[in-house]
């Protein structure tokens, strides 16, 4: 049997298609995800109205959602949600801090979010697979080995 180092092209289109996919996702975000871990935005008050919970097998996930106001008045914004907010983190009534950076339906607390990781993650997958399918491991680099002196 021989052993070919050629992969398919079918392969390659594949992977190539389905790093494009991965940047495609991760592309319309970069500037609100960054924004967002900066918390860098219209600084104001969140006051939550309601809370939504969905039941999952052995866990729950909980958000907040409610009216924000900018300190200056200029925005106010209904129905939005509060980024990383659960059942325990707010009151119905109660005023946050929050930071609205643009996204469409979300205000962010003042110390930022995690949101850029998973980003990132995409950006730097779709990066490697392109690597590996069209720049590969760079040949001629590492030494051959030398087999030990026989006596």
């Amino acid at each position: 049997m021989r052993a070919t180092s050629r992969r398919s092209p079918a392969f390659t289109v594949a992977l190539t298609l389905f790093a494009c996919l991965l940047a495609y996702l991760a592309t319309p975000n970069l500037g609100t995800v960054v924004r967002a871990a900066r918390a860098d935005g219209t600084p104001g008050v969140f006051v939550p109205r309601e809370l939504f919970c969905i039941q999952h097998p052995g866990h729950e996930s909980c958000v907040w959602t409610g009216d924000f106001r900018s300190d200056d008045g200029a925005v106010s914004r209904s129905g939005v949600e509060m980024y990383g907010s659960d059942r325990t983190t707010h009151r119905a009534g109660q005023p946050a801090r929050a930071v609205d950076v643009g996204a469409a339906n979300r205000v962010y607390g003042p110390g930022g979010s995690n949101e850029w990781i998973v980003t990132a993650l995409l950006l730097a997958s779709a990066a490697a697979i392109l690597l590996f399918l069209y720049v590969g491991p760079r040949r001629g680099t590492r030494r051959p080995r030398v087999a030990a002196d026989r006596e």
